[in-house]
């Protein structure tokens, strides 16, 4: 699983470094794919290939858009010798993605989050609402 929050700078060409606790679960080359919420999301090859599977298991007539979808919006990245991975410039876009990033653990995958972006998002569930959501799963 992937966990914690840290905050990094991206250069002008779009480098954005990857905290090594999460590459180790991520792999030096992984996926990073415009899915959901605004964020960029990374996933390991195996947790790609199982997306992938879960998307070919689907009826092709209600998955064809969404693979599609995901694979025009998805890049392969290379760890490079600091620690950074390239993003492009439509992942860039799609997060909002300028000068600073969030990158957090999100169980199976990874996010980068645009800082303010992810303020919004969270200020969704208030610290009532995510104690609930845990007493309804029976934590």
């Amino acid at each position: 699983m992937l966990y914690g929050r840290y905050e990094h700078n991206i250069d002008a060409k779009g480098r954005i470094f990857v905290p090594a606790k999460l590459r180790e679960k991520l792999g030096d080359c992984f996926i990073a794919a415009a899915v959901m919420d605004h964020c960029v999301s990374l996933y390991s090859m195996e947790e790609w290939d199982k997306l992938q599977q879960g998307l070919a298991e689907m009826p092709f007539t209600k998955a064809r858009k969404l693979q599609r979808y995901l694979s025009s919006n998805a890049a392969d990245v290379q760890v490079d010798s600091q620690g950074r991975i390239l993003l492009p410039r439509h992942l860039l876009g799609y997060a909002s993605l300028q000068k600073r990033a969030l990158v957090i653990g999100a169980g199976n995958r990874a996010e980068i989050w645009n800082p303010e972006g992810y303020e919004t998002e969270s200020l969704q569930m208030t610290p009532e609402e995510v104690e609930n959501e845990f007493m309804e799963l029976g934590f």
